[in-house]
């Protein structure tokens, strides 16, 4: 296992990458949600928790100090104390519910994009396994959780002792004074104690970020024979591209045979080239070219023109010229006018008046 891994030194692909995400295999930080819950909970601890605690102090108060209002004769009117009460808690609890929904959103969609994956809920039998279970546990991303953990209780602890050691004896002799001073004093040591909570869990997030894509990162890179597997299966094996190769120029040249016997003369050296071209003048301002080859291709085009009755003339250096330059399908250069009509000529010349208006 260990050699496997060593192996694997290779960067991940673009494949790769996106085939992990469409598993739900993406690098996501914890704790980098735990912090965002904890900023939400201080939101709601400065800009509301005021408001919505005396908005239900005054409904407690009303239903203390006036007893007499509500009636508990039959199950009805406890059925409405019970509404009443709830209603109030609802009003209560309901922003820090949003905004504890809104910071989450805002967490997950920041590090990675929420996309449906029906991978992770389709039943595993590893899921259920205790060996798979202890494996994890004791695996190294284990050991981070459980350090992670450990680290979040100690250093909350430890600084939440030193910040806070004042407040507790404030807090006891606010127990002693004037009632209304103690929801002032415990206001201020929640402030406190979300601020340290906040610093701890802020820090604890910025490396579990780093730490989760550094560990998503490394277990996803290849090793090099995975890279070749995978450059090989995205351009194709090359000898099944050598035969589609092979199968498409076997038809190209079945196609430029088929297209001999239309055409207006070949000209051709003895054995090597051939180039076979049509010229008629409502079809086109130059000859085309409607096939070229060499040797056995060459010899073939000869022989399909001879049967076809099409003239060939034997040219060298003009064959080799328009072979190199000229390609199926398209007119001749300009450079090769003067001497293609002067065969073209030659051609026209020796037909019949009925022959020159084919």
């Amino acid at each position: 296992m260990s050699e496997d891994k060593d192996s694997k030194t290779e960067s991940p692909t673009h494949k790769k990458l996106r085939d992990a995400a469409e598993k739900g295999n993406v690098a996501f930080s914890k704790e980098a949600t735990l912090f965002a819950s904890s900023l939400a909970f201080y939101f709601f601890v400065l800009f509301f928790l005021p408001d919505r605690t005396a908005a239900l102090g005054e409904t407690l108060k009303d239903l203390f100090e006036k007893p007499e209002q509500w009636r508990l004769e039959t199950a009805t009117d406890v059925v409405s104390i019970g509404l009443h009460l709830a209603w109030a808690s609802a009003g209560f609890l309901a922003p820090a519910m949003l905004m504890f929904c809104l910071f989450g959103i805002a967490s997950s969609v920041l590090q990675n994009m929420p996309s449906p994956v029906l991978e992770r809920v389709r039943p595993q039998m590893s899921r259920v396994s205790l060996a798979k279970g202890f494996g994890r546990i004791f695996s190294i991303p284990g050991m981070v959780e459980f350090g992670k953990s450990l680290f979040k209780v100690l250093l909350v602890g430890v600084v939440m002792y030193f910040a806070m050691r004042n407040d507790f004896v404030h807090a006891i002799d606010a127990m002693f004074s004037d009632p209304l001073t103690i929801p002032g004093v415990l206001y201020g040591s929640v402030k406190k104690m979300m601020v340290i909570i906040l610093l701890a869990t802020a820090t604890l997030a910025v490396a579990d970020f780093f730490w989760t894509r550094h560990h998503w990162y490394s277990e996803l890179k290849m090793t090099r024979q995975e890279v070749k597997d995978e450059n090989k299966q995205a351009q194709g094996d090359p000898a099944v591209k050598a035969r589609q190769r092979s199968l498409m120029r076997s038809r190209a040249r079945n196609r430029m045979m088929k297209n001999v016997p239309r055409a207006t003369l070949v000209i051709a050296n003895p054995t090597h080239y051939a180039v076979a071209l049509r010229y008629v003048r409502e079809e086109s301002d130059a000859p085309i070219v409607l096939a070229k080859g060499t040797d056995l291709v060459a010899l073939k085009i000869r022989e399909l023109a001879e049967e076809a009755g099409i003239p060939v003339f034997e040219d060298p250096p003009l064959a080799r010229s328009m072979f190199a330059q000229v390609s199926v399908d398209s007119v001749i250069p300009p450079v090769f006018y003067k001497a293609v009509a002067e065969l073209i000529h030659r051609v026209y010349a020796s037909r019949s008046p009925k022959q020159r208006m084919h």
